[in-house]
């Protein structure tokens, strides 16, 4: 194929809308653009490529051929390009990718419909729900509706013809009480049908009319006194009331609205979509995009929304971004809000969309790293508490009492994902009078981080403490008295259900059982409670010692306590001679003493 001369076909582009295709020595298509005025963009190409990037500066050098298809609009051009993307999947453009990959929920199209997963569209089954990238939100989604619902879960043939000939037998699912029997005809087809049509309107995000019905169900039991019936609609709409409120984000009046947020760097783009209906996500997921050229963001990210919003057949007619959309789709129109709501549906998308960049490059570490233990359990921590910082220095405190006899507190600290002995300590409360947990770990906070300041010691990278939000809270009050609050990551963990708990969070977070970040927690927690054990167990001891010593003739709680800092136990001072007793005590008392000793 001969040179390309640019010189002489640029000026005679056209300047209307329309798409572009360059090819390459052997008529292979390279790369494939939309312009809203051809002669501009492709002439953009050919001028100042000092000014553009490496990867641009190759793909002109590799041009040989151009050829490009006038349409009506800026929308036409970006569905033609999106059409010709996949169909040629040119090297220099980001790939699209098609939507087999993930499974849809089909209701289908039969007498009796049931629940199945496909991956493929085939409207002749029934109406597809879907795609869903988080096969896990999908699966509890059915296993809800089944809860819900005596659907049918068979693939029998339930023609009236078939029923009404006897050629069926009910089955498990019957005598568990998971279906009512429609293959022998027990099972009313229009009460099913009423059933059908609620699970439509939940996969579709709207719950109220569920929500309704169970509440009819549940009066009109309690009304006929069949109380065991009204507890099962109870059940049933509890059940969905909160399923609802784990998902429901923000304000039900948003509708139907898509999400999309995006950043990017030199070579790849990260994208979040969130598909609401109601204040509830009904699908959410988050992909990079690498970069074969030097995308203006806007086009990409506006390429990139109609791309998800045809896989995932949304017809919404608000699309919320972060980047204002190069082109507005017809029917939808692009906002890009400063507050409210819907402020916070995009924080939260962007939010998803940097946690996901983040555990991606510490992720890229942690295979650098190659087989480093300790490196590895750090990411996974810093990831799992979104944590800005490598946890290479962790704190964690823990109290101790027994019936609030002789408090104490403890710290232990870790480094790089080992115990750093060095640095435990032990509090003794000075200001906490009684059991009081949530007070002594004000003071024992404070007086750790105070000293920490005044010796311009290094700060913790987080700190844990053992305890809720009681505990959690005190100590973030400790670190606000001292100016330290917001500068140092704090949790708190309860161990019931090793939930973990971030400050003005009500919600917990709920690790892995089987991560090895809350391994380390609770080796932490775990290591923390030892040692306050271990001292309280040591002061209780040491205290009721100095209380035997205080039964004897002569001996108060000073001379008791310097005897116990001289020998240490009861057993040492038996075994000490008048002369080690006298230099405490003095020669005749040191006698007394001894004569008192043996008895004890």
């Amino acid at each position: 194929m001969s040179t390309f001369d640019p010189k002489s076909i640029l000026p005679t582009l056209p300047e209307d809308p329309g798409v572009y295709r360059y090819f390459d020595e052997s008529g292979t298509i390279i790369y494939i653009g939309k312009a809203k005025n051809l002669k501009n963009r492709v002439n953009s190409y050919f001028t100042n490529t000092k000014g553009k990037d490496n990867k641009t500066r190759r793909l002109v050098s590799q041009i040989r051929k151009l050829e490009f298809t006038i349409v009506h609009s800026e929308f036409d051009a970006l569905l033609l390009e999106n059409t010709l993307i996949k169909q040629f999947q040119p090297k220099y453009n980001i790939l699209l990718r098609d939507d087999k990959t993930y499974p849809f929920i089909c209701l289908t199209r039969e007498r009796f419909p049931r629940l199945m997963t496909e991956r493929r569209i085939n409207h002749s089954l029934g109406t597809f729900f879907g795609p869903y990238a988080n096969p896990k939100l999908m699966n509890a989604l059915l296993e809800m509706l089944h809860q819900l619902y005596p659907l049918r879960t068979c693939a029998l043939n339930l023609k009236e013809a078939n029923v009404e000939a006897g050629k069926y037998k009910v089955c498990l699912e019957y005598h568990i009480g998971n279906c009512k029997g429609p293959c022998e005809g027990l099972e009313q087809e229009a009460r099913y049908m009423e059933y059908i049509d609620q699970v439509s309107q939940i996969l579709k995000g709207n719950y109220q009319k569920a929500k309704t019905f169970f509440i009819a169900q549940m009066q009109e039991a309690s009304t006929r006194l069949a109380f065991e019936q009204a507890q099962e609609w109870k059940e049933k709409w509890q059940l969905l009331e909160n399923f609802q409120a784990k998902s429901t984000v923000v304000n039900p009046s948003i509708h139907d609205v898509d999400v999309f947020s995006m950043v990017s760097d030199e070579s790849l783009a990260y994208i979040n979509f969130m598909k609401v209906i109601n204040g509830t996500i009904l699908q959410s997921q988050t992909w990079e995009v690498k970069k074969k050229l030097e995308e203006d963001e806007a086009e990409l990210l506006t390429m990139l929304i109609w791309e998800k919003r045809d896989q995932f057949q949304s017809k919404a007619k608000e699309i919320i971004t972060n980047i204002p959309m190069s082109i507005e789709f017809e029917g939808a129109k692009n906002t890009l809000p400063s507050q409210g709501d819907k402020r916070k549906l995009l924080d939260m998308s962007l939010k998803n969309v940097l946690y996901f960049r983040k555990e991606k490059a510490d992720r890229k570490a942690a295979e650098e790293s190659g087989g480093d233990r300790k490196m590895r359990v750090m990411i996974k921590l810093k990831n799992d508490l979104r944590l800005n910082d490598l946890p290479k220095h962790i704190e964690c405190f823990d109290n101790s009492n027994l019936q609030g006899t002789n408090p104490v507190s403890a710290m232990v600290c870790f480094k790089n994902s080992l115990p750093s002995k060095k640095d435990y300590r032990t509090f003794t409360p000075k200001t906490v009078e009684g059991p009081d947990d949530f007070a002594t770990m004000y003071e024992v906070i404070t007086r750790r981080y105070t000293r920490l300041l005044e010796e311009e010691a290094e700060l913790p990278d987080l700190i844990i403490v053992d305890g809720g939000k009681g505990q959690l809270s005190s100590a973030c009050d400790a670190l606000k008295a001292i100016g330290l609050y917001g500068q140092i990551p704090i949790i708190g963990i309860a161990k019931r259900l090793e939930e973990i708990y971030f400050p003005e969070d009500s919600l917990p977070l709920y690790i892995d059982k089987k991560s090895e970040s809350l391994k380390l927690i609770q080796q932490l927690r775990d290591e923390a409670h030892r040692f306050g054990i271990t001292a309280h167990r040591n002061k209780r001891s040491k205290n009721f010692i100095v209380s035997q010593l205080e039964t004897m003739d002569g001996i108060g709680k000073l001379t008791a306590a310097k005897l116990l800092k001289a020998f240490g136990t009861v057993a040492q001072l038996k075994e000490a001679s008048e002369e080690d007793l006298a230099k405490v005590l003095g020669k005749m008392k040191a006698l007394k003493f001894k004569k008192q000793l043996e008895n004890l």
